[in-house]
């Protein structure tokens, strides 16, 4: 492989490739660059300039706006928590629950098996669904936004492909050792496991981060409010108060700059968790893959 590199054709296929790729990162950075600029630019600017990057005039009105009172704190206090919350109950739910479906000794493994991919083809749909969690005394509850889709389907599957295939001979060994069943996964799987662990806490932290519909469904305290939904709200009745919708604002908000700034405000905190994963993110995006 080095070889192929130091011939003129390995060459000019890695300035090619890294052309290529420079290309596909300016193209998806530079649009999250314009909505940041745009956030601070003048609602004059946005109207004549189709594209910037440095605004000509910089101005803060569109986050005086959406910070003008405490209810976007107090969202984003709920969205933390409902992230933190349902992050962890989903991974606990997700590991203990694919781990013994990884062992091909349990019993009625396959019937729980096709129960999952059951519902991963049908589902009882928003009413029944709504129904369940009303009976359940759940509404108007932060628990209504994590416990219904507390585990996802789809995550439980490459997490049981990916126990099932670590070697049989540690669990073995474990046992040798004089481990139970809970040490096995505890001591020996859960700290080989760091790859998958790290992937599927991303996707259900940006999941339940970007998640506003349950919200909308099961919650009608104002006070509850998750940053999505007070944000959507936000744009959508751009000249009423924030929260409760009763504290009068003392300007006019800048209509399109406040959809920009919106925006930054909900993605920001996600890009700061993700660095933290990055390291065993890498490998877990390879889990499910197809292997020779």
């Amino acid at each position: 492989m080095h070889k192929m590199h130091n011939t003129a054709a390995g060459r000019v296929f890695d300035v090619i490739n890294f052309i290529f790729l420079g290309v596909v990162g300016l193209v998806t950075v530079v649009p999250f660059l314009y909505i940041v600029a745009g956030s601070f630019a003048t609602e004059t600017e946005l109207a004549t300039r189709p594209f910037f990057i440095i605004p000509e005039t910089i101005t803060t009105a569109a986050y005086q706006y959406i910070f003008s009172t405490d209810s976007v704190l107090r969202s984003l206090v709920v969205s933390v928590f409902v992230t933190v919350v349902g992050t962890v109950v989903s991974m606990i739910l997700t590991l203990t629950m694919a781990y013994p479906l990884s062992r091909r000794t349990m019993v009625g493994r396959n019937f729980v098996l096709n129960l999952i991919l059951f519902s991963m083809l049908f589902n009882g749909g928003m009413i029944p669904t709504y129904l369940l969690v009303k009976n359940l005394g759940l509404l108007d509850s932060l628990w209504s936004l994590i416990l219904p889709l507390a585990i996802n389907p789809f995550n439980l599957i490459i997490v049981k492909t990916f126990f099932q295939e670590l070697p049989k001979e540690l669990e073995d060994a474990s046992k040798i050792d004089g481990c139970s069943e809970f040490q096995t996964f505890w001591k020996v799987m859960l700290p080989l496991s760091k790859p998958v662990i790290a992937t599927f806490t991303l996707f259900y932290a940006v999941f339940y981060w970007n998640d506003f519909f349950q919200a909308l469904l099961y919650l009608t305290d104002t006070t509850k409010w998750p940053i999505q939904l007070l944000l959507q709200q936000l744009v959508m009745v751009a000249n009423v108060g924030l929260g409760d919708m009763q504290e009068a604002m003392l300007y006019e908000p800048p209509e399109e700059s406040i959809k920009l700034a919106v925006i930054v405000v909900a993605t920001v905190p996600i890009l700061i968790f993700y660095p933290f994963l990055q390291k065993h993110f890498a490998k877990g995006v390879m889990l499910g893959s197809v292997k020779g």
